[in-house]
């Protein structure tokens, strides 16, 4: 349905006008500040989420058996000591009473 109104007319066509212009500058100023930041991150050294990943699950097995070396150090460490005091007391001099 038209208008009968050649004005109203005439700014339902500007506006449209100006809507689309708009989002055409929207549409452009998105592909600059995409580009831009793709450049700008191609220059930064960064990780990608697979990398960050695999090195993640290297730390989290190198701790683990970090864990167990040091439980295993601390039980050897246990079942040697009996032994060291007794080395220790036979070595050590006799009092004189």
């Amino acid at each position: 349905m038209q208008t009968q109104n050649k004005l109203f007319d005439d700014l339902a066509r500007v506006a449209n006008g100006a809507v689309l212009t708009v989002m055409s500058m929207k549409d452009e100023i998105d592909a600059l500040v995409r580009q831009r930041l793709e450049r700008y991150l191609s220059t930064v050294d960064l990780v990608t989420r697979e990398e960050f990943d695999v090195v993640k699950a290297m730390a989290a097995k190198a701790r683990t058996e970090n864990e167990a070396l040091e439980a295993r150090i601390v039980a050897l460490e246990a079942a040697a000591k009996p032994k060291v005091k007794r080395t220790t007391a036979s070595k050590a001099k006799p009092s004189k009473s």
